[in-house]
């Protein structure tokens, strides 16, 4: 069973955790990160919200998280690239989802991870 973790792209990979296979869930390239220092092995931007989703959302974060979260997880039920994406998922023990936003529990990476979850299972 692969053992799935979130984490803020701007902070360090852990170096007492097994980070496992990195991978950066967001569509857009995290504001301020250089591609050098930036550590990630796959960069899953088709698996992301859609744009007009995405500035729906940020328009009013705080009131359109439970309405995101559900347009979110529909649009992830019919995107042909999460079935690559589980199967990559799958032969790896470890996994960490990188997202850039500053809030830890509604943002992209949560509902994603919760989606995995049930499918990998």
């Amino acid at each position: 069973m692969t053992d799935i973790k979130l984490q803020r792209v701007y902070t360090n990979p852990s170096g007492s955790y097994d980070d496992g296979w990195r991978i950066y869930v967001d569509r857009l390239w995290p504001r301020g990160e250089s591609k050098a220092k930036f550590h990630y092995d796959y960069w899953a931007k088709d698996i992301a919200p859609s744009a007009e989703l995405r500035e729906w959302f940020h328009a009013d974060p705080q009131n359109r998280w439970p309405d995101f979260a559900r347009k979110y997880m529909s649009e992830l039920q019919t995107n042909p690239a999460i079935e690559d994406l589980t199967t990559q998922i799958r032969r790896h023990q470890h996994v960490t989802l990188l997202y850039s936003s500053h809030d830890t529990e509604h943002n992209n990476a949560t509902v994603l991870a919760e989606y995995l979850h049930k499918k990998i299972e």
